[in-house]
């Protein structure tokens, strides 16, 4: 049996095994993300050698197809209520703690990796600041939790991955030897920031306009309307490739104008569904959603074979002490600066800057840089690979237990605050379900 199907029947099993036991687990620290990260370690070639790595471009489009569905499904679900009423905590960590979280990381690791250039400090700086709530998925969805708090990290995780990518382009550009280098800065900007922009802006709205007429004049059935999203999220990633433009911010930028087009040019009278189904809520992005958790969840075991496994056999107390630092420091500090003044309490601030978990963004990312084969892309893939790792397991062992902490403080401040408390405005339901981690938590 060749190594690739090896690969496909490891994979299989693993995601087979985690599926039996997915409600069991739920309810526990070990969630999805440890799961597939180390089985990924275990069958990769530091352990069993089952996971084959040498073919890198299946390993690659794999990755890329689950950041592009979760860019595109993250957009999607942005209402411009989640940053209006009761939005003040993510445009804060957003607006400010993103930017601050870039600079604090680049300047962190300049000490410490004198070999990489102050370009490669900012890559670094780049790929290790979006978070991922999925990975620590009880956090957000911990009812326990106020729902300012729970709304404000899930906004928050939703949108900073794709917030991140002009930075990560242009800084891509300036380090000589990348692929991005040979148009240069003022290439690239054109091609990735502004072509892909306006590409992602024409193929998000007009397909979504397309859609709603198709449903106003019950032209389309409810199961090709879930396939139809996924062809407009390929469609948008591979128009901006096809002009060398960056096809990451075409599909997040699709992603906002598909669902725009949604819910400002209605349907009309929905299609007829089959009894007992409930219409209230527009189901059109589930199949999305849900392959797109999917495949970042196998990405992540790809991520442990690949990457970690081989970063783990290369350790050294630099990488080891950036990765705790970036954990902590980088993000500890932008949340707190950018929520100076807001009323928050200290235990709100302590517990939305912990749970800011690096995910499948950073591990796609790091991919690419490691892809470039310029000097210094090594060391930057295992520093990515060690913190992604280390925010896996601190993360999701720690959420259940803090959700319940942090939810029994403020039901006693709650109480003694007699509804002064900043913690208790009124916010909007989210949009968007992925980063509650949809796949991971438990059904009635």
């Amino acid at each position: 049996m060749s190594g690739g199907a090896w690969t496909v029947l490891a994979v299989a099993g693993v995601t087979a095994a985690y599926a039996l036991g997915s409600r069991r687990l739920a309810s526990t620290p070990v969630s999805s993300a440890i799961v597939f990260t180390g089985c990924g370690v275990l069958l990769g070639p530091a352990v069993l050698g089952v996971v084959a790595t040498d073919e890198a471009g299946p390993i690659t489009a794999l990755l890329e197809a689950a950041l592009t569905l979760v860019l595109f499904t993250d957009a999607m679900a942005v209402r411009r209520r989640d940053l209006t009423l009761g939005g003040f905590l993510p445009r804060r960590l957003l607006g400010i703690g993103l930017l601050l979280s870039i600079a604090i990381g680049w300047l962190l690791a300049a000490p410490l990796f004198p070999a990489l250039t102050v370009w490669e400090l900012a890559l670094l700086g780049v790929v290790l600041a979006p978070t991922d709530a999925a990975l620590g998925k009880t956090a957000i969805s911990d009812q326990r939790v106020p729902r300012l708090v729970r709304q404000g990290l899930n906004v928050e995780s939703g949108l900073n991955d794709g917030m991140v990518l002009p930075f990560f382009v242009v800084f891509l550009a300036a380090v000589p030897g990348t692929s991005y280098a040979a148009e240069g800065v003022a290439g690239t900007f054109w091609r990735s920031l502004l072509l892909s922009t306006v590409l992602g802006l024409l193929a998000g709205g007009v397909a979504g306009r397309l859609l709603q007429a198709a449903r106003a004049r019950g032209w389309i059935t409810r199961e090709w309307r879930h396939v139809y999203v996924l062809a407009v999220a390929a469609a948008s990633y591979e128009l901006a490739v096809v002009v060398d433009g960056s096809g990451f911010i075409a599909a997040w930028v699709a992603g906002f104008a598909f669902g725009h087009a949604l819910r400002n040019h209605p349907a009309g009278t929905p299609e007829p569904t089959a009894p007992g189904r409930d219409e209230a809520r527009d189901t059109t992005p589930e199949l999305a959603e849900d392959l797109g958790g999917l495949l970042a969840s196998i990405a992540l075991l790809l991520f442990g074979a690949v990457l970690l496994g081989p970063a783990l056999q290369h350790l050294t107390w630099q990488i080891v002490l950036y990765a705790v630092l970036s954990l902590t420091v980088v993000r500890l500090v932008p949340v707190a600066l950018s929520l100076l003044g807001s009323g928050l309490r200290p235990p709100t601030v302590l517990y939305v800057g912990w749970f800011g978990p690096r995910g499948l963004a950073s591990v796609v990312l790091g991919l690419l840089v490691a892809e470039e084969h310029v000097a210094g892309t090594e060391l930057l893939g295992r520093i990515v690979a060690v913190t992604v790792a280390l925010s896996v397991l601190l993360h999701g062992a720690t959420a259940p237990a803090l959700a319940g902490a942090y939810g029994a403080w403020y039901r006693r401040a709650a109480a003694a605050a007699h509804g002064t408390l900043r913690e208790s405005a009124e916010v909007p339901e989210a949009g968007g379900r992925r980063r509650m981690g949809r796949l991971d938590r438990p059904t009635p």
